[in-house]
């Protein structure tokens, strides 16, 4: 088992720039006392075709660059970290049956960039080495043996030194719930387990919400579901790689939480509002974007997706300008009773789930309030229209059907305060 007592002070920063397929070295992010700094290479400075990883915050200078007001690190970087899910698989891997008691604080943030498997999401990846680049790449596993791993994992069980291997390829992605890293020929796919400590199927309502906004017209994530040692599985196509004729070309990628210049300990200030100016200014097509934008966030709260928190929208960065990625991580969030919020701030101080909320917020979008309301009928429709094939699709039982209907999705919190004559929209969602 791998020690614990490594102290890392430095790790070399790898891209893939656009149109590669394999890796250069960008730069070094080292120690500072209490934060990590970056400065880029004098030979990736020199290139023609370097790019800043995220010009608004590292751009193409030499000598270390300082950090945006009240962040530890640079957070393009903090975007290539494991989140909840990938420190508890390297937690395991470091400390085996001690793992669930472990404090993620007693390894360094360089500990999990390092010892995280090498395809995460974006086009980034930090090595120890400077000049040669190892992959941290996976053993082939089959689905059942990832899933086994996960369970033991969750239950802080020590891997065997195959599943932790392969389970580990996919502790660099974000998220809290179980998942690895599966390669099908000519795609890659994020494969989500279900959790032991799962009430309804979490796994299928995810799909139907993903199908349901697809249907609903928005840009999302290609979605399927299989199963798993009797399981259910989401396979979610990754929207970050292309497959070509020399291997696999990685887009890049950043957060709404690094857009917004916040991390974790700040995300609760991360704001649509903000995000809203941001891509006015700075994104391709901004006004088709902030349309999709719009539609996502009034179609989280109609399926009562309360977790749209800034490490879940994404831009594409092409070196010059950004671009919305497709949606991912839709999930009807467990509910009990009626009032709700959700994790970003829709306006002001305003984060109530609701529709008036959105219709409030419409101009920050670029909407009319007529605009506005078209949208969200849309989706009322759409949603009651394919409701019944995508829940066969997903072969949802009846039980769990009665559980999400009117509770998670169409939940009547979403409609309290609209003008009577919006009555319609409540009416088409009965």
């Amino acid at each position: 088992m791998t020690s614990s007592s490594e102290n890392y002070t430095e790790a070399f920063v790898w891209i893939w720039l656009p149109d590669e397929t394999t890796p250069i070295v960008a730069g070094k992010l080292s120690t500072d006392g209490s934060t990590l700094v970056f400065n880029y290479g004098q030979s990736f400075l020199e290139r023609d075709n370097a790019i800043p990883i995220y010009e608004a915050e590292l751009p193409l200078k030499p000598g270390i660059l300082p950090l945006l007001k009240g962040l530890s690190m640079p957070g393009c970087l903090r975007d290539a970290a494991p989140d909840a899910w990938g420190r508890r698989v390297i937690i395991n891997r470091k400390l085996g049956s001690k793992g669930t008691d472990a404090d993620q604080g007693e390894f360094g943030e360089l500990t999990f960039l390092l010892e995280s498997g090498s395809d995460r999401i974006g086009a980034l990846d930090f090595q120890r080495s400077a000049t040669d680049y190892e992959s941290r790449s996976p053993v082939n596993a089959s689905l059942d043996e990832l899933l086994a791993s996960a369970e033991r994992v969750e239950k802080g069980v020590p891997l065997t030194p195959e599943l932790d291997q392969a389970l580990h390829h996919g502790s660099s992605i974000g998220g809290a719930r179980p998942k690895a890293l599966i390669t099908d020929n000519e795609k890659k796919y994020i494969a989500k387990f279900s959790a032991t400590a799962d009430l309804y199927s979490v796994v299928k309502a995810e799909f139907i919400a993903m199908r349901l906004a697809a249907l609903a017209g928005l840009n999302v994530a290609p979605v399927s579901l299989t199963k798993s040692s009797h399981k259910d599985v989401l396979l979610i196509d990754r929207f970050d790689r292309i497959k070509v004729a020399g291997g696999w070309q990685r887009r890049s990628m950043v957060s709404a939480l690094t857009l917004l210049g916040l991390d974790e300990m700040m995300a609760r200030y991360a704001s649509y509002e903000v995000l809203t100016e941001i891509i006015r200014h700075k994104f391709a097509n901004a006004s088709l974007t902030l349309r999709e934008l719009f539609g996502r966030l009034t179609f989280n709260i109609l399926v009562g997706n309360t977790d749209d928190h800034a490490r879940n929208h994404a831009a594409f960065w092409d070196g010059k300008m950004l671009s919305l990625t497709p949606a991912y991580d839709i999930c009807p969030q467990g509910r009990s009773g009626g009032e709700a919020t959700q994790a970003m701030l829709i306006s002001g101080n305003n984060r109530m789930s609701r529709i008036v909320s959105c219709l409030d917020a419409a101009k920050n979008f670029l909407l009319s309030r007529k605009d506005a309301i078209e949208i969200i009928k849309n989706q009322i429709t759409r949603i009651g229209e394919n409701w019944s094939s995508v829940c066969d699709e997903a072969e949802l039982s009846e039980i769990d059907r009665n559980l999400l209907w009117g509770r998670q999705f169409f939940n009547p919190y979403a409609f309290e305060g609209l003008e009577e004559n919006l009555n319609h929209l409540i009416v088409a969602s009965s």
